[in-house]
């Protein structure tokens, strides 16, 4: 029932609106599901939550698009629904939101560890699962994936290597050069650089350049970048990932690669992230695409 009809309904029967608030924000409001998924790839259960929009249950035949929302290092998938308030910012989009777990696995298939493959966790496991469970839109069209510093690295690498998966990827104050960090970038950052070089393996593999958010985008050619997704990146100017978004940013502009650079006011932070998780999801809600079954 929308606000229209019980502003009236309340009109009719000479109720007060005040007494009908919890009932208004009740029928406004996301739900949030939290689903455990037995993974092959990571030899374990991951769980991953779902936020669904209001009119979910109510509009039985009508398929959503999905945003993949990831979590940064030292995080889990449950980070977002209780540090932000991304379930009450998507309850206004008909787009369903899901919160993986990535460990501290970089969202990608490690160079070292055998059982962490988060890259093919998401593409080939945690995908195929919400798409089995929930109405959603079977394709790139419909999908679009995002995150923060860890994750923010993450989406904007499944983006551009998993361009037919795709129609958007965004990063907030993404960590998008950790993979070509030297031992110098590392200085103070002991636990990430040993995640790291579990993920990516030595300075200077294969695994590394294979991972490598700058390498993989040199490699673009002029006919590709039309098949991309829609890029999204945005930075705190008091952040020390800063300079890493900037040169990014600047690599893209030089591919001619369509996308969207924000420097804004904050750091690597929380209230910065509640912050821009509300411009993600109103540029994803944007860009991907709703439909009916």
């Amino acid at each position: 029932m929308g606000y229209t009809k019980i502003k009236t309904t309340a009109q009719i029967l000479g109720i007060s609106l005040l007494l009908l608030l919890p009932f208004i924000a009740r029928a406004q409001s996301s739900s949030v599901q939290t689903i455990q998924l037995q993974s092959k790839l990571v030899n374990t259960t991951l769980s991953y939550n779902v936020i669904l929009p209001p009119d979910y249950r109510t509009s039985s035949a009508t398929r959503y698009p999905v945003l993949y929302l990831l979590h940064g290092f030292g995080g889990h998938y449950s980070d977002w629904v209780t540090r932000t308030n991304v379930a009450d910012y998507a309850a206004q989009y008909r787009l369903i939101v899901v919160t993986p777990e990535g460990n501290n696995g970089w969202y990608t298939d490690s160079a070292s560890t055998a059982t962490d493959k988060y890259e093919g966790y998401i593409l080939k496991e945690l995908i195929p699962d919400v798409e089995k469970r929930f109405r959603t839109i079977e394709s790139r069209y419909g999908r679009g994936i995002a995150g923060l510093s860890m994750g923010g690295y993450g989406a904007l690498k499944f983006g551009l290597k998993s361009p037919g998966t795709f129609a958007f990827a965004g990063s907030i104050s993404g960590a998008v050069a950790v993979p070509s960090w030297t031992e110098d970038d590392y200085q103070n950052l002991k636990s990430i650089r040993d995640s790291a070089f579990s993920a990516f393996g030595p300075i200077g593999s294969e695994a590394r350049n294979a991972n490598d958010i700058f390498e993989i985008t040199r490699k673009f050619s002029t006919a590709r970048v039309a098949s991309l997704p829609y890029l999204y990146l945005d930075c705190g100017t008091e952040d020390i990932l800063i300079s890493d978004n900037n040169r990014l940013a600047a690599l893209l502009r030089e591919k001619k690669i369509p996308h969207e650079f924000r420097e804004l006011p904050g750091d690597h932070s929380w209230a910065y992230w509640n912050q821009q998780v509300q411009e993600v999801l109103r540029i994803a809600a944007g860009k991907l695409r709703a439909g009916k079954k």
